[in-house]
């Protein structure tokens, strides 16, 4: 079977035990996915532009999912962390063997893709240009990327800049290090 076609077929399941399809948003327009590790810090500060983006774009059907990259971490620890920092009620995935990882081609956190109901990813990088450099942060925002990805999904037109550079902390091959093995639940 070609790669696309399975990866459309995949389900993951997010921590509070449910089967989600990420890749094949079957209601909204598209679904994007914010792709998170609990340890970084560049990622732990967008948290709360994440949730505004998701509460922002809900009536607009587009769906969210938060996927943490780190395959050790628990579903408890991540929905702890997940409430901790002001995430809202869209799904919580760990990504444990990097399935979500390697099909959007993400490599930072935060970085977020955005898979169409084809299962097309048209955006991925970063959620805003609020960091300029690493440790130099940007304000104003002169750039929100992602909503206006969102925007032109929303109005049927493509996505002007289908990909732009998400700084933060790199997404670790966590195969190559041994520590693919799942964590306890």
């Amino acid at each position: 079977m070609h790669l696309a076609v399975l990866t459309l077929l995949l389900f993951i399941r997010d921590v509070s035990g449910v089967d989600r399809t990420p890749l094949r948003p079957r209601v909204e327009k598209a679904n994007v996915l914010f792709f998170v590790t609990n340890e970084c810090p560049i990622s732990n500060s967008f948290a709360h532009e994440m949730a505004r983006i998701c509460a922002d774009y809900k009536s607009k059907d587009i769906g969210c999912s938060l996927v943490y990259v780190d395959p050790q971490l628990t579903d408890e620890a991540a929905s702890k962390h997940a409430a901790e920092y002001g995430h809202g009620e869209y799904p919580k995935i760990v990504d444990r063997r990097h399935d979500l990882v390697k099909a959007t081609g993400v490599t930072i956190t935060p970085e977020s893709a955005v898979v169409n109901r084809s299962g097309k990813v048209v955006y991925r990088g970063r959620i805003d240009d609020s960091i300029a450099a690493l440790g130099q942060p940007r304000r104003p925002v002169q750039h929100a990327d992602l909503r206006d990805a969102l925007d032109a999904i929303v109005d049927g037109k493509p996505v002007p800049n289908p990909i732009t550079k998400a700084l933060g902390c790199y997404i670790a091959d966590f195969a190559a290090l041994g520590l693919t093995s799942p964590a306890t639940r």
